[in-house]
């Protein structure tokens, strides 16, 4: 494997930056911590002729007050004891992205949007080739679900379901100034493996925002994967709530790793405020998340493992959460 010549561009500003993208029309990629851009570069995957690097842009730096930097890097978040104490939902998320060496590279907004992965996308030039190709890299057809017009390619980042559960939003520059939206929005639930996200062309992501009212809530993260010490998530379950003594007095649910965009299931946890989330309780909700939920023969458990496995993990998070509560 090896790296294609491409023209690195060094902005020093948001502004600066998003001009930049204007000029490129589409011909860059936005260079973060590279763990995953660079690997897939190698593997001729998608290759644009220009990198926008962005470790230079110092607004997009730095954590606190509820703010994360789209550009800090997960160790600085992992090394923080502050995390764990005001988000620990966010901390199990970043504890669990890859390895140390990774996590000293990676970053917020990188995770955040990670590419979609499938084991016919994620593969050497020779090996795709000898395929045909795929839909979401040189090919017109997807080898998971047979057919020319969508890919399923699954959603493969930690931190959005984590924060999700937080009501983060996120702060994002454009051609038309600023704005803000919730995380979830972030994310195309009528799109793709491909087209997964809302972002105009030259849009940057400059920061997330947790609000106050999400500090110190009682939370869980549980991954399911393959080699616990590195691999990206079959299944990513993320829980976020108070307890006012055995009564649910606030719960969010968000669930990635099974389909191209991580999603957050308000309609099943709202009904259960106010109320005791009794065995019986947690267990239909659990199972109702399952059914929802629809993963393919995309990457290396089968889906029926996969699926059953929602529930399963839905129950431990929240189940965890709750006893946290009550410590």
């Amino acid at each position: 494997m090896h790296l294609d010549p491409f023209a690195l561009h060094r902005p020093t500003s948001v502004d600066e930056t998003v001009r930049l993208a204007g000029s490129l029309a589409g011909r860059f990629d936005y260079l973060a911590g590279g763990t995953d851009l660079l690997p897939n570069y190698k593997m001729h995957l998608n290759l644009r002729p220009n990198l926008i690097a962005l470790e230079d842009v110092g607004e997009l730096r730095g954590h606190g007050a509820g703010r994360f930097g789209a550009m800090e890097r997960l160790a600085e978040l992992d090394d923080d004891p502050a995390i764990r104490a005001e988000y620990p939902v966010l901390a199990d998320a970043v504890g669990e992205v890859a390895t140390p060496l990774v996590r000293a590279s990676g970053t917020v907004g990188g995770n955040l949007l990670v590419e979609t992965r499938c084991f016919f996308f994620n593969q050497s030039y020779f090996w795709r080739e000898s395929l045909g190709f795929c839909l979401k890299a040189d090919g017109d057809r997807c080898h998971v679900v047979p057919q020319k017009e969508k890919c399923y390619a699954t959603f493969s980042g930690d931190l959005a379901p984590a924060l999700m559960a937080l009501d983060a939003e996120v702060e994002v520059a454009g051609p038309a100034g600023r704005s803000r939206r919730p995380l979830e929005a972030l994310y195309d639930a009528a799109g793709d493996g491909i087209r997964r996200v809302h972002l105009a062309p030259g849009e940057l992501l400059v920061a997330v925002h947790v609000p106050a009212a999400s500090r110190g809530l009682h939370g869980r993260y549980k991954k399911l994967r393959v080699r616990p010490s590195y691999d990206f998530p079959e299944l990513g379950v993320a829980v976020a709530g108070r307890w006012d003594g055995d009564r649910v007095a606030s719960l969010r649910l968000a669930v990635g790793g099974v389909e191209p965009h991580p999603r957050r299931f308000d309609a099943l946890t709202e009904p259960l405020v106010g109320s005791a989330l009794s065995d019986d309780r947690l267990r239909a909700l659990a199972d109702e998340v399952m059914r929802q939920l629809r993963p393919v023969h995309n990457t290396f458990l089968l889906p029926d493992y996969r699926k059953r496995m929602i529930g399963v993990y839905v129950r431990r998070a929240v189940d965890e959460a709750r006893r946290g509560s009550a410590s």
